[in-house]
């Protein structure tokens, strides 16, 4: 059995332009976590996730010795910086909209219960 909660509740993010790219960070709360969160938190689905803005590739790059994984999504900011119409031409807020999408988890993980 499983329970679906928000990326918030598994992990941190942090997030930033490189030049018209978005850059995101995760990184798991707790080390146990980073398995379910590799498998549930692909290129493919942060790609469809920042649709329609995310125009480019998503590519992912495991960070294991943090507990962690970057994504890079390419054609996302409009050109980026000074260049964009965007409202958030530098990416600062996308590592928290991010967080807002749902994954499910193993309900024995204690989710709906007292938490880990």
């Amino acid at each position: 059995p499983t329970v679906t909660l928000p990326l918030r509740e598994l992990c941190y993010a942090r997030s930033g332009d490189k030049g018209s790219a978005a850059n995101i960070g995760l990184i798991a709360r707790r080390p146990e976590y980073l398995p379910v969160l590799r498998h549930a938190v692909t290129a493919e689905r942060v790609k469809a996730f920042f649709r329609p803005d995310c125009k480019g590739m998503v590519e992912r790059f495991d960070l294991p010795g943090i507990s962690g994984m970057n994504f890079l999504l390419h054609d996302t900011l409009g050109g980026g910086g000074t260049s964009s119409l965007h409202l958030d031409a530098l990416a600062k807020a996308y590592g928290q909209r991010l967080l807002e999408m749902r994954v499910d988890v193993p309900a024995a993980w204690g989710w709906g219960q007292a938490k880990l």
